[in-house]
């Protein structure tokens, strides 16, 4: 899995598509990161903290046994779900009542692709971490990364100095991620956090020695100002990533919004503005429209998912046969010649107004087979989607 995993990855930085990997405290967060097309997913204590409603801080604090606490959620809850899909374990390396290399093996035998240092003792500033790097603490997260290295595991190192930087690199790191702090936002964010440029200009002077030391190297960003994808961007744009890392903005940040407003709808149902379509489609069609503006209206919503005539055909309380002569004779066109259409015409939108990737732009309108997605934008459009993209 080792060399199948680091060829896949450096396959889609080549093909411009970049990696992201979800730090999830739940089973269901695991699955729905997945599906939404994640590359791996890592378990660190702060996730399940963050699952209990508490701060990421938690993770950090002697609460629990953080090895402990991330060995039962993956074995328990992510592994069964998931496997074989990448999963990095969040591993205490300071913890005083682990052999390490033996804990190595256990955690590689329960079927865990790699680890990643977390709970780090990097997060710390000051004297407090003066004390610690005194005693040597982050050298033996460097150490957890170098015997990790040497058995073949997959190995995610969180950095935050040129110094950590330069001991991650020279002990095999295979993902080298910038730590940029807790991340801002959400009830439960931290305050203190670095500006989106100062964590640019702190991203590019790592960088550059991960450019002299080893160019090859998988290079990322974790939290700090970083919560939503225009963030990322921003980082996408101004340095040399090539994913991004998340926790609290996949996981606590959306949840949160979504539960307080989702409460909120429910505790003033008379507030609440139904969706239109929906809801002319269980009143009835005919009820407020003709069946084609239906079928236009529907597609126009609903394009980039899997769309099928004779369900719509059932919708509308009509024949399928019926309704396909109906939209041909007021579009000119069939249904899947007008879905395609509609969809090629989206793709060039996006691709030229919200300056989207090719290969964002077939995902967003309904294309997982980006060949698949590039032969038929051809067909309709007469050039390729890389020209509007020249």
């Amino acid at each position: 899995m080792y060399k199948a995993f680091i060829k896949k990855m450096k396959l889609q930085i080549q093909q411009h598509e970049y990696l992201i990997g979800v730090a999830v405290g739940a089973g269901l967060t695991a699955k729905c990161v997945i599906s939404g097309g994640a590359d791996f997913l890592l378990i660190l204590s702060s996730g399940k903290f963050r699952q209990m409603g508490r701060g990421s801080l938690a993770g950090l604090l002697p609460f629990a046994n953080s090895n402990e606490l991330v060995m039962e959620l993956g074995v328990k809850e992510i592994l069964p779900l998931v496997q074989p899909f990448p999963v990095f374990f969040g591993i205490n390396a300071s913890d005083p009542t682990i052999d390490l290399p033996t804990y190595l093996d256990i955690i590689k035998g329960h079927g865990f692709s790699g680890i990643n240092n977390f709970p780090s003792v990097g997060l710390f500033d000051g004297k407090f971490y003066e004390a610690l790097a005194a005693e040597g603490l982050f050298l033996q997260e460097v150490e957890a990364i170098r015997l990790a290295h040497k058995k073949h595991m997959l190995t995610i190192a969180f950095v935050f100095n040129e110094v950590q930087t330069r001991l991650m690199i020279e002990a095999g790191a295979d993902i080298l991620c910038v730590h940029l702090g807790l991340t801002e936002g959400g009830i439960l964010g931290s305050k203190k956090v670095l500006s989106l440029k100062k964590a640019k200009d702190k991203v590019n002077q790592i960088f550059e020695i991960c450019d002299r030391l080893n160019p090859d190297l998988i290079k990322m960003v974790y939290g700090g100002p970083i919560k939503n994808p225009v963030d990322v961007q921003y980082m996408y744009n101004n340095t040399k990533i090539d994913g991004y890392i998340g926790g609290s903005a996949f996981e606590r940040i959306p949840s949160e919004e979504s539960l307080i407003h989702v409460t909120k709808s429910f505790k003033k149902m008379e507030n609440v503005n139904e969706d239109r379509l929906l809801q002319n489609m269980l009143d009835g069609i005919t009820k407020h429209y003709d069946y084609v503006s239906f079928v236009k209206e529907y597609i126009a919503q609903n394009y980039m998912y899997e769309i099928h005539f004779k369900e719509l055909a059932e919708i509308a309380h009509v024949s399928a046969g019926h309704l396909s002569r109906l939209f041909s004779k007021d579009t000119g066109s069939s249904f899947s010649e007008y879905l395609i259409t509609f969809r090629m015409n989206k793709a060039i939108e996006l691709m030229t107004k919200q300056d989207a990737a090719c290969v964002e732009a077939a995902n967003f309108v309904g294309y997982t087979d980006y060949a698949q997605f590039s032969k038929i934008f051809k067909k309709y459009t007469g050039v390729s989607p890389n020209y509007y993209k020249t």
